[in-house]
């Protein structure tokens, strides 16, 4: 019998959390299954539970009068009774013929008409019984009284001591601690449980979240522990699942509820993957913040970060290593003006220039550029497949022919054969350029060089495979990048905006 409490406590469990209806009987530890079935059907019709519970009687007054009056015209037996009608128990029975038919129970007395037995016969059949071969039932109806009867006796007539000494046991006698010992098997296999517990949750992280077997299960998050814990439902009851992960239950249920709401993020998600795309999947988290705040999205980088990374959309890049151009003195060097101060506070006031290569199945092309310090724009930029004087010196005059006739950068570089050889020197001092040069084998001294190649080849080089591209084609995509490097690739310290952009913000060019 449960209160109206209980049972509507029962049935908005199971409605709220959506559980199974096994679930819902562990939790709460009541009530049967049927019965749940039972009320949440009414609550779903009615909206609610009656409040008075009366139980429906199993059996009909017809049924009980029937069963009175076969035992009135039978012999006054009960036993006859319960067992010629098929029901009901011998207790319900008498209580049944007390109520309709007062006094006609026969009622056996331990005097007059019920046989009694004397103390010889009650030791006989009690070793009959301790030394049988046979079942108890048959040594009762052996000497005409009951089972119960027959271990009443040997209750009364034994002790512990001559029991132990009448009866063989074919079990070995436990020793005086026997209490110690079982309280102490009880403890290691509640041990083994919790150790066997413990595995099972490590290897279902290592299988449905891909996580490594040696991770410790308190910091996995509670997205992670609820996917677990549903895994391992059928097996463990929810509380030790909770407490070998250490979640709130209440944590438990909100992951439950949040895992079948829809994905706030859904829209986000797309946009974030059609710009990582359509920027030749070289844009990080900042980057792809700044597009969308550009296109008047808000939202937080933490969130951008957290969706590129469950989407895989990660930037590929390749080990450095040491590289080292420097053969030798052509002639003599010059300062190095910039000394590493690569700030320009407007263009054409610091450019700096370098020389590098691709190589790929077709062969080897090499690049050289001229970049200004003042927003990293590429000036000017020549490509071949020979690192010969002709490539550096088509890059110098197409970067020269952007100047006005006031406008006189300091050109910074390493000390390669390319920048030290007379003709070179020779068109520096014809178009009026300030010539600076890196220290012997020192990279950091043109950083901003190297920091564009580096960038160049993470975004456009590394990661891909150049198998069955020619010379020609390569040729191609190298000078898409770096137009698209120009007018669309913005930075962070611009902005959010591609250097033409911010030379047009500034009124710089048209």
């Amino acid at each position: 019998m449960y209160s109206y409490e209980d049972r509507i406590k029962a049935v908005k469990l199971y409605i709220k959390y959506d559980l199974s209806v096994a679930d819902t009987i562990r939790e709460l530890g009541y009530p049967t299954r049927n019965a749940l079935i039972k009320w949440y059907k009414e609550y779903k019709e009615k909206g609610d539970l009656h409040t008075d519970y009366e139980r429906e009687p199993k059996f009909s007054r017809e049924q009980k009068q029937k069963a009175v009056d076969y035992y009135l015209e039978h012999g006054r037996c009960i036993r006859r009774t319960v067992r010629v009608l098929g029901y009901p128990s011998r207790t319900a029975l008498m209580q049944w013929i007390d109520k309709l038919a007062p006094g006609q129970r026969k009622v056996r007395i331990t005097h007059g008409d019920m046989i009694q037995f004397s103390e010889e016969k009650k030791k006989d059949a009690v070793i009959s019984l301790c030394t049988r071969d046979t079942s108890a039932a048959v040594i009762a109806e052996e000497y005409g009284v009951s089972r119960a009867c027959l271990y009443n006796w040997k209750k009364q007539l034994l002790d512990k001591k001559d029991e132990n000494s009448m009866v063989h046991s074919k079990k070995p006698n436990l020793p005086d601690d026997k209490d110690e010992l079982q309280a102490e098997l009880e403890s290691l296999r509640k041990q083994v449980h919790k150790l066997q517990l413990e595995i099972d949750i490590l290897t279902k992280a290592a299988e449905i979240i891909k996580k490594d077997l040696g991770i410790d299960r308190q910091n996995l998050t509670n997205k992670e522990k609820t996917m677990v814990i549903d895994a391992l439902r059928t097996r463990y009851q929810l509380d030790e699942l909770l407490e070998a992960t250490g979640m709130a239950k209440s944590s438990y249920f909100y992951q439950r509820k949040a895992q079948t709401q829809p994905d706030k993020y859904f829209m986000l998600r797309s946009k974030v993957r059609d710009i990582f795309n359509e920027n030749r999947c070289c844009y990080g988290y900042r980057r792809v913040h700044a597009v969308l705040k550009n296109e008047g999205i808000t939202c937080s980088e933490k969130v951008i970060r957290m969706i590129m990374s469950a989407e895989q959309l990660i930037i590929h890049g390749k080990k450095k290593r040491r590289y080292n151009s420097y053969f030798g003195e052509i002639s003599p060097a010059v300062p190095n003006l910039l000394a590493r101060d690569f700030h320009a506070d407007k263009p054409n006031e610091k450019w700096v220039t370098d020389l590098t290569e691709f190589q790929i199945p077709a062969g080897k092309v090499y690049l050289s550029p001229i970049l200004d310090c003042f927003d990293g724009l590429v000036v000017s930029w020549s490509i071949g497949t020979s690192p010969d004087a002709e490539l550096v010196n088509s890059m110098l005059d197409e970067g020269v022919a952007c100047l006005s006739d006031d406008e006189h950068p300091i050109l910074h570089s390493d000390r390669g054969g390319h920048y030290r050889w007379p003709g070179w020197i020779l068109r520096m001092d014809t178009y009026g350029l300030i010539r600076s040069m890196s220290k012997k084998g020192c990279t950091p001294d043109n950083a901003a060089c190297e920091g564009f190649f580096g960038t160049l080849k993470t975004e456009m080089f590394y990661g891909r495979s150049w198998e069955g591209v020619s010379l020609e084609q390569f040729i191609k995509e190298l000078d898409c990048y770096i137009r698209w490097y120009n007018e669309k690739r913005i930075k962070m310290r611009l902005g959010g905006m591609s250097p033409l952009v911010y030379r047009r913000s500034l009124g710089l060019v048209a």
